[in-house]
């Protein structure tokens, strides 16, 4: 088979493609023949050797997956040869989905609802566990509050506002304005221009800020926070705030550390088939292209896909 590999840290033209042995699976998980695989901003953090996850090249990026189970390894009755099944495979740890086959833990998928494409399928899984765990599992968020959700229009946050939407929230969204009408359609009830207004200034005081920026973005949504309110941020590397620095100011202040949970995953298929949640794939490039689709993410609208 053929996968997607590098050989030092870099730019996008690091990524090259190249032949190796088709991967078996061992006691309690299933081969995955690749038919979809999400490109998500951690895939070229670790890249760039901006965010350690190995420590030296050669390695295989790609932890999300949409595809057919090809071989069942020993013990495994979750499903059957010819079932299709998206998830998160292995996160922090190296899963190598930007391939032909994947070898996945079994309990880490789930089933792929037939309505469901596979392209959305394989966009999902990283996005939507990183709103689902920061607004839900973290942020407990209930009908009635506001909520403030920056770089909306991405991967995670386009997920994060109907998520928000579908828990009874209230929902102000950052993003550029060529992304309002598509903002507007997904539930968002307020929208700022972040290139044009201060969302410290725009918007009144809300119970949650969930801060997929970082850096001065956590300082200035502290001003817009409710004494006791939260702030929950994805920026591990840099959050902009300590817990300390929240503390004194009156807030609360957590970190999403995303792993995978085929029980959270099922939530987010539910939403899917009850027509809550839509995954807006931007654009998909083949998996030979894999470079220039790290090269095209910037400012993306929704999620960006690899085709095998």
């Amino acid at each position: 088979m053929y996968a997607i590999t590098q050989d030092t840290f870099g730019g996008p033209e690091v990524l090259y493609r190249t032949e190796v042995e088709r991967p078996r699976p061992g006691a309690g998980e299933v081969l995955v023949r690749v038919r979809a695989a999400g490109v998500n901003p951690v895939d070229s953090a670790v890249r760039a050797g901006r965010f350690p996850l190995f420590p030296e090249p050669p390695f295989a990026l790609g932890w999300d997956v949409a595809g057919v189970v090809e071989a069942l390894g020993p013990g495994v009755t979750r499903f059957e040869v010819g079932a299709e099944v998206l998830g998160l495979t292995l996160f922090p740890k190296a899963a190598g989905a930007y391939a032909e086959y994947l070898v996945a833990p079994a309990d880490e998928l789930v089933a792929k609802p037939a309505a469901l494409p596979m392209s959305a399928a394989g966009a999902l899984p990283l996005a939507g566990l990183t709103a689902w765990e920061g607004l839900v599992n973290i942020a407990r968020i209930e009908p009635g509050q506001r909520v403030l959700i920056h770089a909306a229009s991405g991967g995670v946050g386009h997920l994060a506002v109907q998520i928000a939407k579908a828990r009874g929230a209230h929902v102000i969204a950052t993003a550029r304005a060529e992304h309002h009408a598509f903002l507007a359609d997904l539930g968002a009830d307020e929208l700022i221009d972040y290139t044009a207004t201060d969302f410290a200034t725009a918007t009144a005081p809300v119970d949650i800020v969930f801060d997929l920026v970082g850096g001065d973005y956590a300082l200035r949504s502290v001003q817009v926070l409710r004494p006791g309110a939260l702030l929950v941020t994805t920026v591990g590397h840099n959050p902009g705030i300590t817990p300390e620095e929240a503390e004194s100011q009156g807030i609360r202040f957590e970190t999403v550390m995303v792993h995978p949970s085929a029980a959270d995953l099922a939530e987010l298929v539910a939403l899917t088939q009850s027509a809550a949640l839509r995954i807006h794939v931007d654009r998909e490039f083949a998996l030979a292209d894999a470079a220039k689709a790290h090269g095209a993410t910037a400012n993306a609208k929704g999620k960006t896909v690899l085709i095998p």
